[in-house]
């Protein structure tokens, strides 16, 4: 029975391989619209324009709260309205998805670098 419930969580839990294309990236450059801040992954909203110039919504999922805590990156680190540049890999099946590896502030300061490189 225990073990049954211990493992329940890891049933839960997606591939970010299997999710999101790890060969390619993106980089979506918008408004921060939207913030959830929960467990097991965080997710930003971004409004952005697409290559023909209309306005869609990026949902940009990052590591959990406590992972980002320890990387610098805290609840209020990024507010509805803030303009940011985002790094990520995109889904395999979903337009407008994908998994951020680095956060930059308008100014270019990087908020989270995630993406192995310095």
């Amino acid at each position: 029975m225990w073990l049954l419930v211990a493992g329940a969580p890891l049933l839960a839990h997606h591939s970010a391989a299997a999710e999101y294309d790890q060969d390619r990236t993106v980089t979506v450059q918008g408004i921060v619209t939207k913030i959830e801040w929960t467990n097991p992954h965080i997710f930003i909203y971004l409004d952005a324009k697409d290559e023909n110039g209309q306005v869609v919504t990026w949902s940009l999922e990052g590591a959990s709260p406590i992972a980002l805590f320890r990387d610098g990156v805290h609840k209020d680190s990024l507010k509805i309205g803030d303009a940011i540049t985002v790094v990520a890999f995109p889904a395999r099946t979903v337009a407008h998805l994908g998994d951020m590896k680095t956060i930059m502030r308008a100014d270019g300061t990087k908020l989270m670098d995630r993406s192995g490189k310095q």
